[in-house]
């Protein structure tokens, strides 16, 4: 039997003391600095995390830009989180766990993070060009039972060129697409891309 998977987790009282909110907020720093001083920040087996909403599930969700087009995408049925499988998205990104550390003592969160997000994407997109790097929002969502145990921090990537493809083959059907455009397939999308959708002109302006 394989070791549990372990995954970062906020607890779900310190964002209430913040101020939850519902869908996706552009105040940032206010919950950024709270996360990155690791106040109730802790890893938690992933199988209990999943259903436990008094504990939020931290994940990076990037949105990779190209000039005014979006990079959107389509997940195959054999995606790890089954409920978001054959749905369309806008962001890529993943859990956090223990090996993202740079050493077993790490305790720095932001680091483990950063270092997170940059396996997350690896895993899943390769991404031949230069790009900007920049937290423009975070999500929360809980209409839904995926949603109640999941925080995310939506990052935009400006690309140089719109150079990418697909590493593995449950991230299929890639393109570019301007938001209008995206509008017209909102429906066919994961609740988080629809909710970064629906400000993605805020988000991109920031």
């Amino acid at each position: 039997m394989g070791e549990i998977e372990k995954v970062l987790v906020i607890e779900r009282r310190v964002l209430e003391s913040l101020g939850l909110f519902q869908g996706v907020s552009l105040e940032i720093n206010r919950y950024l600095t709270q996360l990155w001083n690791g106040r109730g920040v802790s890893f938690m087996p992933r199988p209990k995390a999943e259903k436990n909403p008094e504990y939020k599930q931290l994940i990076p969700y990037v949105i990779m830009a190209y000039e005014d087009t979006y990079l959107c995408y389509i997940r195959g049925i054999g995606v790890d989180e089954k409920r978001l499988a054959q749905k369309a998205s806008i962001g890529i990104g993943g859990h956090i766990n223990p090996s993202d550390r740079i050493s077993v003592s790490s305790k720095n969160i932001k680091e483990v993070y950063l270092n997170a997000l940059a396996r997350e994407v690896s895993e899943e997109i390769i991404v031949e060009t230069e790009h900007d790097d920049k937290i423009v929002g975070l999500i929360n969502d809980d209409s839904n039972e995926v949603g109640r145990v999941h925080f995310g921090i939506i990052h935009l990537w400006r690309l140089a060129k719109p150079n990418l493809k697909s590493r593995e083959k449950e991230i299929c059907k890639l393109r570019f697409m301007k938001i209008d455009d995206l509008k017209d397939v909102r429906h066919q999308m994961e609740t988080w891309s629809q909710l970064c959708l629906d400000r993605l002109r805020n988000i991109s302006s920031r």
